[in-house]
């Protein structure tokens, strides 16, 4: 069994990393930090846990986390884990961190996109952004790997494949994302109580979402260093789980159908948590958060708008699992020699 560690374990994203750890067969979650909730049954915190454990929150410490863990998973608030990470990495433990603090591999995208400078810049080039799709083989030998955001995922797994093949207009797409209320975290404001919340579809980032940053950058690896230029908006929706993002890019000449489908199926053939979703019966004929909530699942269609050369790319995840603690989990899995669906293979809850 491997001992691991959850900095960070009160929030959404560290309960569904305790609820996949509780059932993970080659784990055992020796610490689970909260300063909030020291001393606290985490099944107080996460009462869907009541049952499975009788683990109980603690106040973080390097040295006990250093002395009996071998990875950690860091769910922290941005600007934190860049303070702690390098202290981990010295006393040689493996880390998966969850925010936004390693993502970006230019130290001056961070004053730009978080306003603020990083302390540790030589750390960037050596974290992995973890997407496995698409950096398989670097995850498996890392040290530390930077789970990425959850709307620049579901944007970077619609857009790669035609990326790649080199069928867009680079520097015109549109990333439209619909998100659930988790999005926003578990700490409550005025625009998240439930009074605020429910009922909407409001724009929150119509332009300049950080977010955007990541899909440019992986985006552009895709393409071989071509430059590609990504408008985001941000939409909050009146659920609570789930993220759907629309994305609009022009195509360069004639494509059909036919070769769009060779073109996502190439790219993606074999990869455990991506389905194609483009039918003809059924209810979600395309893409639909409602389809893969609670599990780690990327739905990915697409469709043809031949009246404007545009191409019509869309995915679906549930933003805590593969959008968070669940991709998160296969990185873990590759880091450490497992195989890499292990304790993820659940399906969706349908309906919700």
């Amino acid at each position: 069994m491997v001992k691991v560690g959850i900095v960070g374990a009160s929030g959404y994203t560290g309960g569904e990393l305790l609820r996949l750890l509780l059932l993970h067969p080659e784990v055992e979650i020796t610490h689970a930090t909260s300063r909030e909730y020291a001393d606290e049954y985490v099944f107080r915190v996460h009462p869907n846990l009541r049952g499975l454990s009788n683990l109980r929150f603690e106040r973080p410490n390097l040295e006990v986390l250093v002395k009996d863990c071998e990875l950690v998973f860091t769910a922290t608030p941005h600007g934190v884990s860049s303070k702690l990470v390098p202290r981990l990495l010295e006393a040689g433990l493996k880390i998966v961190d969850l925010s936004a603090d390693f993502r970006l591999k230019n130290p001056e995208d961070y004053p730009k996109w978080y306003g603020w400078n990083h302390p540790h810049p030589e750390l960037l080039s050596e974290a992995v952004y973890g997407v496995p799709e698409l950096h398989r083989e670097e995850i498996r030998k890392a040290r530390l790997v930077a789970c990425p955001g959850c709307m620049a995922i579901a944007g970077i797994l619609a857009l790669a494949p035609p990326v790649k093949a080199g069928i867009l207009d680079l520097e015109r797409i549109v990333l439209d994302v619909k998100m659930g209320s988790s999005g926003a975290g578990i700490k409550p404001s005025r625009s998240t109580h439930h009074a605020e919340r429910y009922g909407v579809v409001r724009p929150y980032k119509p332009a300049g979402h950080r977010h955007t940053a990541e899909v440019e950058q992986e985006l552009k690896l895709v393409s071989n260093g071509a430059n590609v230029r990504v408008a985001m908006s941000a939409h909050a929706v009146n659920i609570v789980r789930g993220i759907l993002a629309t994305c609009h890019a022009f195509l360069t000449g004639e494509v059909d159908q036919a070769k769009l489908w060779r073109i996502y199926r190439e790219f993606y053939k074999d990869e455990p948590f991506i389905r194609m979703v483009k039918d003809r019966k059924g209810v979600c004929k395309l893409p639909d958060p409602k389809a893969v909530v609670g599990s780690n699942y990327c739905d990915v269609g697409f469709e043809i708008d031949r009246h404007a050369g545009r191409l019509v790319a869309l995915s679906a995840i549930d933003n805590l699992l593969k959008g968070a603690s669940g991709i998160a989990v296969q990185n873990m899995n590759l880091m450490l020699g497992f195989p890499e669906d292990l304790g993820l293979k659940q399906p969706a809850l349908y309906p919700v």
